[in-house]
């Protein structure tokens, strides 16, 4: 049933888009929702035109990212995340996500700092203290990592991944 939901949600933002072609909102929504349909190309297509309608479209410009990240495309991701904070500092979830990308070209120093912006801008931010964890265990820090988890399972206890990160460190710990 989501599925049709979505596929609704995607003909109503084109059916948007054909009456009022210069409609950058609404190219951003379509690829979004063309990016949870798994059509990563037609959803790039989508945030790189809402670009061309406002320059400064941050949110376009995270979003863009998000879906080069999910083909991908790891340097093409983090330049569109940079340009995402260039226009909007002070988003945590935006840092974050250029701290995955980094983290997976094999940059967790760089991502690490990233993690860390992400959790000065936002402290509650369970999802960026666990991916600190990530960084700093994969840079050797091991208690610092676990200090990570331990945040980040405070922060939201029903966390799986945190919780099985959490573990492994553990037991690289010898705890």
């Amino acid at each position: 049933q989501e599925l049709g939901k979505l596929e609704d949600a995607e003909a109503s933002y084109r059916k948007a888009i054909a009456l009022k072609p210069d409609y950058p909102t609404a190219q951003n929504n379509l690829g979004t929702v063309l990016q949870e349909l798994g059509k990563l190309e037609e959803a790039e297509a989508s945030y790189r035109k809402a670009i061309v309608l406002i320059p400064e479209y941050a949110d376009a410009y995270s979003n863009l990212g998000n879906t080069l990240q999910a083909i991908g495309r790891l340097e093409e991701a983090e330049a569109s995340y940079r340009k995402a904070i260039a226009l909007k500092p002070d988003d945590a979830k935006v840092h974050s996500n250029l701290g995955v990308a980094l983290q997976e070209l094999g940059r967790s120093k760089h991502a690490e700092a990233s993690y860390r912006k992400a959790i000065a801008l936002k402290p509650d931010y369970a999802e960026a203290h666990s991916n600190l964890g990530v960084a700093l265990q994969e840079l050797g820090k091991l208690e610092d990592a676990e200090a990570s988890y331990r945040k980040a399972i405070a922060l939201k206890p029903d966390y799986p991944t945190a919780q099985n990160n959490l573990g492994t460190v553990l037991q690289e710990l010898g705890k």
